[in-house]
C-alpha cells in the first residue's frame, strides 16, 4: 500500500472535513443506537484525522481501533494532539492501534466492530481485495463508510485544453498494476457498491467536494504537483509539455487566480 507522509495529510483534513458527505451520517447513528459501546475500526487511518472528524458525529460510549502498516502513523495518530475528542453526547471515546495490513482482515478479525471506517483508502485496493473486505464486513455485520474515494473528476477554472489530458492520464496512473496488484482507482466506488448489493446489503453513496480556492492555495498547489507528476509518470511524452503547464498552474495558485474542484465520493453499507 502507498504510504502518505504526515505532511501531506495534514495538509488536507481541513478539505476532507469540508468535503465528507454528512447526509450519510444519521443513518449511521441509527445503526448504532442502543449499543452499549461503539467499536469503530478506522482502516488505514493515516495520522486519525476520520477519527477526529467523526467521533464528535456520533453519540454513546465509543472504541476506536486504529490501523494501519506505518508504525511512524500510527505513533501520530496515538498522540494526546491527535486523537478524537469526546463523542456527540460527551461519551468517552477511546483509542488503540494495530500495525497490520488492513487487506487481510476477516470476519474473524471484525467480530464485536460496529462500523468499519475509511478515508481515502478504496482507490488503492485491488477488486479482489475489495470483495474480501465487503464479505468480512458483511459477515460479520457491522456497517461501513467509506469517504473520500477519488471518482477521477477534476474542473479547474479557468480551463485549459492540456485538463483532460493530465487528467485522464492521471486515472489511468490510479488504474496501474504495482507490485502485482491492479489497483481500482477511480472505478472502486462503483466496484465496492456492486460487491456490498450482491451480499445483500443496503448501499448508499454520495458526492464529496473538495472545493480549492485561494484560501487552499498551499494544498492546491501540493495536490497539483502530485496530479501531474503521476500523469507523466504513466504517459512520459507528457513531460516537457506537463512541466511547462504545471509551472503555468502553480503561478495562477499562488496569485490566487485558480479554482479546483476534486470529485470524490463517500459509500455507506448497513447489514440487511
Amino acid at each position: 500500500m502507498t504510504k502518505y507522509a504526515p505532511s501531506w495529510l495534514q495538509l488536507r483534513e481541513d478539505a476532507d472535513a469540508a468535503a465528507r458527505a454528512t447526509e450519510l451520517i444519521e443513518p449511521v447513528r441509527v445503526f448504532l443506537r442502543g449499543k452499549d459501546e461503539v467499536v469503530v475500526r478506522d482502516l488505514g487511518c493515516g495520522t486519525g484525522s476520520l477519527g477526529r472528524w467523526l467521533a464528535r458525529r456520533l453519540p454513546g460510549r465509543q472504541r476506536w481501533i486504529l490501523h494501519d502498516r506505518d508504525p511512524d502513523l500510527l505513533t501520530h495518530a496515538l498522540a494526546r494532539t491527535s486523537r478524537p475528542g469526546q463523542a456527540l453526547d460527551g461519551s468517552e471515546v477511546t483509542v488503540v492501534t494495530e500495525e497490520r495490513d488492513i487487506t487481510e482482515l476477516g470476519a474473524d478479525d471484525l467480530a464485536g466492530t460496529s462500523l468499519v471506517a475509511a478515508s481515502a483508502l478504496l482507490d488503492l485496493l485491488t477488486a479482489e481485495e475489495m470483495s474480501r473486505l465487503a464479505e468480512a464486513c458483511v459477515e460479520a455485520g457491522c456497517a461501513v463508510l467509506f469517504t473520500l474515494s477519488v471518482s477521477g473528476r477534476v474542473v479547474l477554472s479557468p480551463k485549459d485544453k492540456f485538463d483532460i489530458e493530465i487528467s485522464d492520464a492521471f486515472n489511468a496512473h490510479q488504474r496501474r498494476v504495482t507490485n502485482g496488484r491492479w489497483l481500482l482507482g477511480p472505478d472502486a466506488v462503483d466496484v465496492a457498491f456492486g460487491v456490498f448489493e450482491r451480499l445483500g446489503a443496503t448501499v448508499r453513496r454520495a458526492p464529496s467536494l473538495w472545493r480549492l480556492g485561494a484560501d487552499q492555495a498551499a494544498l492546491t498547489a501540493e495536490w497539483l504537483n502530485g496530479w501531474v507528476a503521476a500523469a507523466c509518470e504513466q504517459r512520459p511524452e507528457l513531460s516537457q509539455d506537463g512541466d511547462a503547464y504545471l509551472q503555468w498552474r502553480l503561478a495562477q495558485c499562488a496569485a490566487g487566480e485558480l479554482n479546483a474542484t476534486i470529485q470524490h465520493e463517500d459509500l455507506l453499507v448497513v447489514p440487511s
